[in-house]
């Protein structure tokens, strides 16, 4: 068996997440109450209780997420989970990755996408942006879409997903265009997202300058274990290399089908996801029907992964 790791973004998030491990493992409350200090918030109160208007906001959704990937991968190996062999993210999930391959200390981390989401809600009004998803329709088609709807505004591609799984993003009335050029162009669904900000498309390009500045300051180092990276589908051990991604992916789409399609072509046989809400695994599945999936967010699933590791003896 060859493992991979990997890490949950925004939407993955959910009230009352990492509960029941909160009761087996201590540490899970202890790594809240870590990024909790960093900030001055009390993010596992708004795990738990919400309100859900303020778990959503970009600001606050980034570092909790963080929080729970690092908290459900230090249940697993303080349990002596066997070690995957890459990692990798989805958008925010990067950071994650990064964390837990020793590349970015955790406490500065916590800092570092706390601010990374303040600057991309500063990006963009409220209300001047959006994302849809776009089901049923093929990579090329979308983006021919995106530039007869555009009309001058920007909708651009901003998640490949899985095949026929397209996530788009931009100005308001431009996705809107979109969304009903897909609808008569065939698409099985077309679904308005939930969000604050239009992640990874050109309206972000203010925030990824800004962003550069403040990853100067970063201290990174060559990760432990390899992660394979959302804007080039690359590994990186050079800091700076690390640094340019982490900056790029913020205007520049998820190129996930390309990340879990390397994870294959390496070797890997099983894909475990460290976080709450299971988006990772359902889209792996799509991708590539030979990985084995599982989603690591409660008790139960981390014993069917140690099973796992137990049963392979690694």
């Amino acid at each position: 068996m060859s493992l991979a790791a990997v890490f949950p973004g925004q939407g993955s998030q959910a009230i009352g997440m990492l509960a029941g491990l909160s009761d087996r493992f201590s540490l899970v409350r202890e790594t809240f109450q870590q990024a909790s200090d960093v900030l001055g918030i009390d993010l596992w109160s708004l795990a738990q209780h919400g309100p859900r208007e303020e778990l959503d906001q970009t600001a606050l959704t980034q570092p909790i997420m963080l929080t729970a990937g690092v908290a459900v991968w230090r249940a697993w190996d303080e349990e002596g989970g066997c070690a995957p062999v890459m990692l990798a993210g989805h958008s925010l999930g990067e950071y994650t990755a990064l964390v837990c391959a020793g590349s970015i200390d955790y406490e500065e981390a916590v800092r570092l996408v706390a601010e990374r989401g303040r600057l991309m809600q500063q990006a963009v009004s409220s209300g001047d942006g959006s994302m849809a998803a776009i089901l049923g329709l093929s990579d090329e088609r979308v983006v021919e879409l995106c530039n007869e709807a555009a009309q001058g505004e920007v909708v651009e591609a901003a998640n490949y997903n899985a095949p026929g799984q397209v996530v788009v993003a931009g100005h308001v009335a431009a996705v809107e265009r979109l969304m009903n050029l897909a609808r008569g162009a065939g698409a099985k669904r077309v679904v308005p997202l939930p969000v604050s900000v239009p992640s990874h498309c050109s309206l972000m390009a203010p925030a990824a300058k800004a962003l550069r500045e403040v990853l100067a300051k970063v201290e990174i180092r060559p990760p432990r274990i390899p992660v394979i990276h959302n804007y080039d589908v690359l590994q990186h051990d050079d800091p700076e290399a690390i640094r340019e991604a982490l900056v790029r992916q913020l205007d520049h789409p998820v190129r996930w089908v390309e990340v879990v399609e390397t994870l294959a072509g390496e070797g890997v046989t099983r894909v475990f996801e460290f976080g709450p809400g299971k988006v990772l695994s359902g889209l792996t599945k799509r991708i590539d029907r030979s990985l084995k999936v599982l989603c690591i967010e409660d008790s139960k699933s981390l014993d069917a992964g140690l099973n796992v590791c137990e049963e392979f003896g690694v």
